[in-house]
């Protein structure tokens, strides 16, 4: 698949970077969701959002998971 058939977000996110980062509450693993652009932190109910490729890793700026 070339850069014009993928989104920006799956042009601009390493997957390397994904396999590094960890949820800064529990430093537990995360899981990605492309759909919605955010990184879930199953553990501490948090989606941390992606802006512009970057993941926004600031608890304070984290979406509380509903359920």
């Amino acid at each position: 698949m070339d850069a014009q058939n993928t989104s920006p977000l799956e042009r601009s996110l390493d997957p390397k970077l994904l396999e590094l980062l960890v949820c800064p509450l529990t430093k537990t693993t995360l899981e990605y969701d492309a759909v919605k652009g955010e990184l879930i932190s199953t553990a501490a109910r948090l989606a941390y959002p992606i802006r512009d490729g970057i993941p926004i890793m600031l608890p304070e700026e984290a979406r509380p998971l509903q359920g």
